[in-house]
C-alpha cells in the first residue's frame, strides 16, 4: 500500500492497481491475488479448503466445551489456555481415521482411546490433573466416581457435559458432593441419555481451593 499526491482524485481500479481514499489520504495498492470463487471451486485450493473447514470445526468445538467450564477456566489465570485448548482439539481431530480429510471431527477423535486420554491429560493452567487418581464407571441408572484413598479433599464437583458436535451446542449439569472421610466411591445420576455424547469434568476442592481438575 502506498500514498500518492495528485490533483486528480482516483477511486476504483486500473489494471492491477486499486485507488481509494483512506483517512483523507489517497492510497494505491495492488489487487489481491485471492479469488473467492476460485477458492470455493478450484482444485488447487482443495487442501486449503480442507484445512480451513477442519480448523473452523475445531475452533467451534473447543468453544462450546469451554463455555461449560468457564467458571473454572477463569481461575487458572492462564492467558494462553484458549489457544492451548484449541491446539488440543486439532490434535484430537487428527486421530479421526474414519473420515476423509477436510471432514475429520473431534467427536471421532475423542472416541479413540488415545484421543480420550489426551483430553484427560490436558492441564488447566497450573492446576493438577487427576492422572490415575479418579475413575468413572457406568451402570444402568447411574455413574460411579472412585477416588484414590490418599486424596484429601472436602468437596467434589462433577460437571457432566452434553456436546452436540454437529450443531455446535452444549449443555451441562452439575453435581456437588460433600466428601465423607470413610468413602472413596460416590454415585451420581445420569443427566443425559446414553446415546448422547457426554464428557465428565471433575473438580476436587479443599477449603474452597481447587486442588485438582480435569476430564475423567
Amino acid at each position: 500500500m502506498a500514498t500518492y499526491n495528485s490533483f486528480i482524485k482516483l477511486n476504483g481500479s486500473l489494471g492491477d492497481l486499486v485507488f481509494y481514499n483512506l483517512n483523507g489520504k489517497n492510497v494505491v495498492r495492488k489487487k489481491s491475488g485471492f479469488n473467492k470463487n476460485a477458492f470455493k471451486k478450484s482444485p488447487s485450493y482443495e487442501k486449503v479448503r480442507q484445512n480451513s473447514s477442519e480448523f473452523g470445526h475445531c475452533s467451534k468445538t473447543g468453544k462450546i466445551i469451554r463455555q461449560c467450564l468457564e467458571e473454572y477456566i477463569t481461575k487458572t489465570n492462564d492467558p494462553l489456555l484458549y489457544q492451548k485448548f484449541a491446539k488440543l482439539m486439532t490434535e484430537i481431530k487428527d486421530l479421526d481415521i474414519i473420515s476423509e480429510k477436510g471432514k475429520r471431527t473431534v467427536k471421532n477423535g475423542i472416541a479413540t482411546e488415545l484421543g480420550l486420554q489426551m483430553l484427560r491429560n490436558f492441564k488447566f493452567g497450573s492446576i493438577q490433573t487427576h492422572e490415575n487418581s479418579a475413575t468413572i464407571s457406568s451402570s444402568l441408572w447411574d455413574y460411579s466416581l472412585v477416588l484414590n484413598k490418599n486424596i484429601n479433599v472436602d468437596e467434589i464437583i462433577i460437571e457432566t457435559l452434553h456436546i452436540d458436535f454437529e450443531e455446535y451446542q452444549s449443555e451441562h449439569s452439575r453435581k456437588i458432593i460433600p466428601v465423607e472421610k470413610q468413602l472413596n466411591e460416590y454415585l451420581f445420576e445420569k443427566f443425559f441419555s446414553d446415546d448422547e455424547a457426554q464428557l465428565h469434568f471433575i473438580v476436587l476442592k479443599k477449603d474452597d481451593q481447587i486442588l485438582q481438575m480435569g476430564f475423567v
